[in-house]
């Protein structure tokens, strides 16, 4: 965010009325370190598709497969497709790449005879684990270092942000709930 005092190309949209210059200083700040923050995630999440050579779509897959399966849940396609939005044929097109790429297995379902279980292969564990879940090791690590209430605070913040409806362009923006 550029500073309201020196870049507001629309002054009437910024309330800063009761903030001091001290709060926007902070305000400032704080979405500067979440674009920091944006352009790393980005950074971290293309090292690690670039490394296990999956696309986006791929990682997702891969990463419900494992988490929905740790608990002994079987899962199918259709879960798959479901989580992920897409359409079943793009699914199985999916499906069928990540086989090929020694990512999943299809697997007999244990009680469906009609479908078939999805589960990713050892190595792709292995390595999904020691490129993502080494960032989320070192992201959760600083997570713990935080108290209670920093938490707390910057969990209430980041959910307020993704409350925010997608504007329309063109129709007047509905007002933040406070």
């Amino acid at each position: 965010m550029l500073d309201p005092r020196r870049f507001d190309a629309s002054p009437e949209l910024v309330a800063r009325e009761n903030l001091t210059d001290r709060d926007i200083d902070e305000i400032v700040d704080l979405f500067h370190a979440l674009r920091l923050w944006h352009r790393a995630s980005e950074a971290h999440s293309e090292a690690s598709r670039r490394f296990m050579r999956l696309n986006e779509n791929d990682m997702r897959a891969i990463r419900f497969v494992m988490a929905t399966s740790r608990d002994g849940t079987v899962v199918t396609s259709t879960m798959l497709a479901e989580h992920l939005g897409i359409t079943g044929p793009s699914v199985t097109k999916m499906l069928d790449r990540l086989e090929r790429g020694g990512h999943i297995r299809r697997e007999a379902h244990p009680t469906d005879r009609r479908a078939l279980s999805i589960v990713v292969t050892e190595t792709t564990r292995v390595t999904a684990r020691d490129s993502v879940g080494r960032d989320h090791t070192r992201r959760f690590a600083i997570a713990a270092r935080m108290t209670s209430e920093e938490r707390r605070a910057a969990t209430r913040f980041l959910e307020q942000l993704a409350a925010l409806p997608i504007l329309s362009h063109g129709e007047p923006a509905a007002e933040p709930a406070a």
